[in-house]
C-alpha cells in the first residue's frame, strides 16, 4: 500500500493497540502498527504490516484482532496483513447500530477502499467468518480468495435443536440465545465478565487451559474496561434477526471464488464445510486435530500451514484479478 495512505492515518496507542497488548511475538511491533481508519461512517482499528498483496484478518466473539497475533508475522512475509477489530470491538468505535451482516460487510469493503485496495483476500473466524461470507457474497468482484472457520451462519442451514438429546450441543451453542436477549443479559453479566467470558473459553476450547491465561485475560479486559463493549458484543447476536433474511437472500447466488474452510476437530469439525457447501462451489477443507473452537490461540501452526498453502496462488498473482494501480503494495 502507498506510504502516503499510512502516513495520513492516525495511530492508535490505547489498551488493545500493538503498543499496549500482552506477550506479542518478538519483533511484532517492528513490523506492525495500530491505525484508526474512518470507513463506513465509523472509526475502525486496524493493525497493518508486511508487504505483498492485501490479506484481511477478522476475528470473532469474544476475541479481537489479538487472536491472529501468532500468525501475523509469518503471514507478513508474503502479504500486507490487515487485522481488524470489527465495529464495537476493541479500539473500534462502539456504534449504536450496524451489527447486521450487510452493515458489517460494508465496513470491511469500505475499510479496504480507504486503504487503497480494490481487491483483497480474507480470513474470518467465528463472527468474523459470518462477516467474511457476507463480504464475499455482497462484493464478489472484490474478494479473490477467502478462508472461513468455526462459525454457524443463521439462515443458511437448519437451526440446531433448542433441546437436543446430546447435551454437548446445548453446552456449545447456548450462548447464542442468551446473547440474543434484550437488556437482561447485560444486567446479568456486567461486573461478572470474567465469569461469563471465562466460561466460554473453559468450555469451547479443546481443554480449559488451551487458550493461554494472558490471552483470556486480555480478551476479558477488552470487554470489561469499556461499558459500551459488552452491549456491542451482545448486539452482534441481537442482529441475528436481520442476518437471517440477509443470508437467505445471499444463498440465491453461490460464491465461486476459492474458499478454505477450517475448524477444530473438538468443536465445529466438518460442520463448517457442510454448511458452506450450501453457499459456495469451490471449497477446500482443513480440520485441526485435537483442537477446539479458538483455533488461532490453541493450535496456530496447522492453521498457518493451511493458510499459506491456500493463499500461495494469490500471493503470486497466478489465479486472481489484478489490483488497481492505487492498491499496489
Amino acid at each position: 500500500m502507498s506510504s502516503d495512505v499510512l502516513d495520513s492515518l492516525e495511530k492508535a496507542k490505547g489498551y488493545g493497540s500493538v503498543h499496549n497488548s500482552p506477550n506479542l511475538p518478538l519483533g511484532f511491533t517492528d513490523v506492525f502498527e495500530s491505525y484508526l481508519v474512518e470507513a463506513n461512517g465509523i472509526r475502525q482499528h486496524a493493525i497493518i504490516g508486511g508487504s505483498g498483496r492485501p490479506l484481511l484478518l477478522l476475528g470473532g466473539w469474544p476475541q479481537n484482532w489479538y487472536a491472529w497475533r501468532l500468525l501475523m508475522l509469518p503471514l507478513a512475509e508474503s502479504f500486507t496483513v490487515i487485522a481488524v477489530d470489527q465495529r464495537g470491538v476493541g479500539l473500534s468505535e462502539k456504534a449504536l447500530s450496524g451489527y447486521d451482516s450487510t452493515s458489517l460487510a460494508k465496513d470491511m469493503a469500505d475499510l479496504m477502499s480507504a486503504l487503497g485496495y480494490e481487491t483483497f483476500a480474507m480470513v474470518g473466524h467465528d463472527i468474523g467468518a459470518s462477516t467474511g461470507y457476507a463480504v464475499a457474497a455482497d462484493y464478489p468482484d472484490r474478494v479473490e480468495r477467502i478462508a472461513l472457520g468455526e462459525m454457524i451462519m443463521p439462515g443458511v442451514s437448519a437451526s440446531p435443536e433448542l433441546i437436543p438429546d446430546d447435551r454437548r450441543l446445548s453446552d456449545f451453542l447456548w450462548h447464542f440465545n442468551f446473547n440474543r436477549t434484550l437488556a437482561v443479559n447485560e444486567q446479568l453479566v456486567r461486573g461478572r465478565e470474567d465469569i461469563y467470558i471465562g466460561h466460554q473459553f473453559d468450555t469451547k476450547a479443546g481443554s480449559p487451559d488451551a487458550v493461554p491465561e494472558h490471552a483470556r485475560e486480555f480478551y476479558i479486559e477488552s470487554v470489561r474496561r469499556d461499558p459500551e463493549a459488552l452491549r456491542c458484543s451482545f448486539d452482534y447476536y441481537r442482529a441475528i434477526d436481520d442476518c437471517i433474511p440477509q443470508n437467505r437472500a445471499r444463498m440465491k447466488t453461490k460464491i465461486s471464488v476459492p474458499m478454505l474452510t477450517f475448524a477444530g476437530s473438538l468443536a465445529c469439525g466438518d460442520g463448517v464445510e457442510l454448511e458452506l457447501r450450501l453457499v459456495a462451489d469451490n471449497i477446500t477443507e482443513s480440520i485441526m486435530i485435537e483442537c477446539g473452537h479458538y483455533v488461532m490461540d490453541e493450535n496456530p501452526e496447522p492453521l498457518l500451514k493451511a493458510l499459506i498453502s491456500f493463499f500461495a496462488p494469490y500471493a503470486a498473482g497466478d489465479d486472481t484479478k489484478r489490483l488497481t494501480t492505487s492498491a499496489v503494495s
